[in-house]
């Protein structure tokens, strides 16, 4: 397995404010689309229960300590659940969020798409910290949203 991270945060690494999105910069949008299509992506109960739908073209894993039942959706109740199951698979997931799902999945990550937003705003969720040391970092593109003016550039961290 391969694990990616992929996210958007602001200034002080917010994610997102009474578990929305922050951020709707239509660019990102695209770029997240363009990215995590045709892979399978991974998610806390709360960014699931946020989607205004499920995400085409994508297969669902949710991990949630309450037992529920989504269909169509793999759930996990665990970490170690979800990585003996897909450890051995030569598939790209893509880790979309929350906060506290991005921190345990962290030390597995082998690449972090991060959208650097040039900007701050109000938050609850925050990005978890990491060692920038221990990735290559490449900017994929620099962009500014036509709605707003805000700047942003995609960053690919890559493990060394």
């Amino acid at each position: 397995m391969k694990l990616s991270i992929i996210a958007a945060i602001g200034k002080n690494n917010e994610l997102g404010l009474n578990n929305n999105l922050i951020w709707h910069l239509k660019g990102d949008m695209k770029f997240f689309k363009e990215t995590t299509i045709g892979h399978t992506i991974i998610m806390g109960r709360k960014t699931f229960e946020s989607l205004p739908q499920l995400l085409e073209e994508r297969k669902h894993i949710v991990l949630s300590r309450n037992n529920i039942n989504i269909p169509n959706i793999e759930v996990f109740h665990t970490i170690e659940e979800f990585l003996s199951n897909y450890i051995n698979t030569d598939e790209e997931i893509f880790n979309i969020g929350g906060a506290s799902v991005y921190q345990s999945l962290l030390e597995y990550t082998e690449q972090i798409y991060l959208t650097e937003i040039e900007k701050t705003a109000k938050a609850d969720a925050y990005f978890p910290t990491f060692n920038k040391k221990d990735f290559e970092s490449e900017i994929l593109d620099k962009k500014t949203d036509e709605k707003t003016g805000i700047k942003y550039k995609h960053v690919l961290y890559k493990r060394r």
